[in-house]
């Protein structure tokens, strides 16, 4: 498991999917919401809970579906399918890849990107503290959509169709866990519930992901 992690570590750094297009996007977001809402101190520091976790929503869409496609198409999926490893450890590998290409590099820029938009100081710990907790989910929730949709040519369309909805959740408690700890209020309920939602993405969705991988292999 750790050599099909570090393997597709190296895949994501150079098929171009890996941290520097979802950081990049992270980084375009908070420069160009200043410039279409105004300079405004006040109005930003109230918006940049949720654009930031909207930022970094869309930054992991990205590349969810060069998760399982490049397998694809050389025919190594197929052999994982009948690797000694299980399949179930092959999605959480592929998850664990996404999320240290991906989401690990939003968690470190974003105290950078919390100034960029006027996030009060109080709020920037509760930032990195929601996205450390709630990328993971993202993460998951992207790999068992993007083994719905590895059979299918440019599905990268129909991939964010299946997999936005699911991402609501984690978004809604991770901006609120932000905003409230912004303000100076009791943050603590919404970033246990972001956790319990990445417990349980990451412990039940890798066997969801090797069931829909299966069937697609049919």
């Amino acid at each position: 498991m750790r050599a099909l992690l570090l393997r597709d570590l190296r895949l994501a750094l150079r098929s171009g999917g890996g941290f520097g297009l979802s950081l990049a996007f992270f980084l375009i977001v908070a420069v160009l919401v200043p410039l279409g809402v105004g300079p405004e101190g006040a109005t930003l520091a109230r918006i940049a809970p949720g654009i930031l976790w909207v930022g970094a929503l869309l930054s992991c869409l990205l590349s969810l579906d060069r998760i399982f496609a490049l397998d694809r198409e050389d025919g190594s999926l197929e052999l994982l399918a009948t690797a000694p490893i299980p399949l179930e450890a092959v999605a959480a590998a592929k998850a664990a890849a996404h999320w240290l290409t991906t989401g690990l590099p939003l968690v470190a820029a974003a105290p950078l990107v919390g100034v960029l938009l006027n996030l009060p100081g109080q709020g920037t710990g509760w930032l990195v503290a929601s996205l450390a907790l709630g990328t993971p989910a993202l993460s998951a929730i992207g790999t068992f959509g993007a083994a719905l949709t590895v059979g299918l040519k440019r599905g990268g369309l129909l991939l964010s169709l299946l997999v936005l909805p699911l991402y609501i959740p984690t978004l809604v408690f991770g901006a609120e866990a932000v905003a409230r700890g912004a303000a100076g209020l009791p943050a603590a309920t919404p970033l246990l519930l972001l956790a319990g939602i990445t417990a349980g993405a990451v412990a039940l969705l890798p066997f969801a992901t090797a069931a829909a991988i299966r069937v697609n292999l049919r």
